[in-house]
């Protein structure tokens, strides 16, 4: 079932929402795929270790973090990937990569990848494996105040097609 609390705070907010199933998926690609939705337009949680903290970077689920774009971007070479060990006691109420992508109810630092700025809506975990909420990117962008930079590369998504094959700076 969809974590309480990301719905408690979207509907303490007056956010419209939608919640949608799909049978279980885990990379956030097949979470797009199951849910119908776009690569582009699904947001992925992904969790950072940078200074010896935990920050969140949302990104559309068709791209990959760049360390080096992101170790820029934030001025710092001590940033890694985070071990589920590392933060899964952060969200005790998601089940382990499903976070939605509000670190601000989780107190933690969000940072968006520029690439996922231009949807009018963003789809995202909400907290379980088979469920998934949508909701317009601008109320996501006003509930969170997330630092927007340029951390993402664009992955293959189109198995079979050639021209898609390599990364883009986004």
């Amino acid at each position: 079932m969809t974590t309480q609390k990301i719905k408690n705070y979207l509907d303490e907010k007056g956010i419209e929402y939608t919640v949608s199933r799909h049978s279980n998926a885990y990379t956030a690609q097949e979470v797009a795929s199951k849910a119908h939705i776009s690569g582009k337009e699904f947001a992925k949680t992904v969790i950072i270790t940078m200074s010896n903290r935990l920050v969140m970077c949302v990104l559309p689920a068709s791209y990959r973090v760049d360390f080096n774009l992101l170790k820029e971007a934030l001025g710092t070479n001590d940033i890694s990937l985070a071990t589920e060990t590392e933060f899964k006691f952060i969200f005790p109420d998601c089940e382990i990569g499903a976070m939605p992508p509000f670190g601000n109810l989780y107190d933690m630092d969000v940072y968006v990848a520029e690439s996922l700025t231009n949807n009018e809506k963003i789809a995202f975990n909400a907290g379980t494996h088979t469920e998934t909420i949508k909701m317009n990117y601008s109320d996501f962008k006003n509930l969170v105040n997330p630092r927007i930079i340029k951390f993402s590369k664009k992955e293959f998504t189109f198995p079979g097609d050639p021209s898609e094959r390599w990364s883009h700076d986004y």
